[in-house]
């Protein structure tokens, strides 16, 4: 599945864009932190590079050093108005680029990036959909709705996500679908996250699945008490999406 590096301000534009592109493509966005993109782009190795021009003036210019010096051959896609592009063409000498005038809109920039990756829009589809039948299965268990969809919406576009309100229901979800990986909140009622993980390791056919705690309660004691229980991981809610998922990937390579 090839991999696209979109930079720009964020705003409903780069958003839209970014949600129809990961329907075809890996997506990494590049947002306020522009002066870490060149960094970023050597550690994702993008096939393709997207720059929204719209506040041109505030995206660093070291972005273009990178891509005329380190990044050669690199297709870059830029959008935006003809003015906006001619304030930064002579940042781009040297640069695989192309502009796409702006308003445009996202399927004619799919067709562009298909183009400049010598495939076709059908060709980007099929490879999204092999990529995300082959993406490992991660069962999030919290009581909490507003965790659920938040870290959810972290984790999808990664990794097949699965849901349970409850320690009883995450039971049950793993018993019709085995995951490779649980995401497991420390504090729950009833069925809490030390009760589930005890369940989870008494049968002989689930106790090897990594089990990663999430907790939200960041004294010595607790952080204590679930170390004892020698989880996969442990994260402190809210979670950092880039620490979680390092977390997940390092749990799941152990495992395999």
């Amino acid at each position: 599945m090839k991999k696209l590096f979109i930079i720009g301000k964020m705003n409903d534009v780069m958003k839209n864009l970014a949600e129809y592109m990961q329907q075809h493509f890996r997506v990494q966005l590049c947002m306020e932190n522009t002066q870490h993109a060149a960094a970023l782009m050597k550690v994702v190795e993008p096939d393709l590079v997207i720059i929204l021009l719209v506040g041109v003036y505030e995206i660093d210019m070291n972005i273009f050093n990178a891509l005329s010096k380190d990044c050669k051959g690199l297709p870059v896609i830029t959008i935006g108005t003809q003015r906006e592009y001619d304030s930064f063409s002579a940042h781009l000498k040297g640069v695989n680029c192309e502009n796409i005038i702006r308003p445009v809109n996202n399927s004619d920039i799919l067709e562009a990036v298909c183009r400049r990756l010598g495939m076709s829009k059908e060709e980007a589809g099929l490879m999204a959909v092999e990529e995300k039948d082959r993406r490992r299965h991660v069962l999030l268990v919290d009581d909490d709705p507003v965790s659920l969809r938040s870290i959810k919406s972290m984790l999808e576009d990664r990794y097949r996500i699965s849901l349970a309100n409850s320690g009883t229901k995450a039971m049950i979800a793993i018993g019709k679908d085995r995951p490779d990986l649980i995401l497991l909140d420390y504090e729950m009622p009833v069925c809490d996250g030390r009760q589930t993980l005890t369940m989870i390791r008494e049968d002989e056919d689930l106790k090897d699945i990594p089990v990663i705690f999430l907790t939200g309660v960041n004294d010595r004691k607790n952080i204590e008490a679930v170390l004892t229980l020698k989880p996969a991981g442990y994260i402190l809610k809210p979670p950092v999406p880039e620490r979680l998922k390092a977390s997940i990937d390092k749990a799941l390579s152990e495992n395999s």
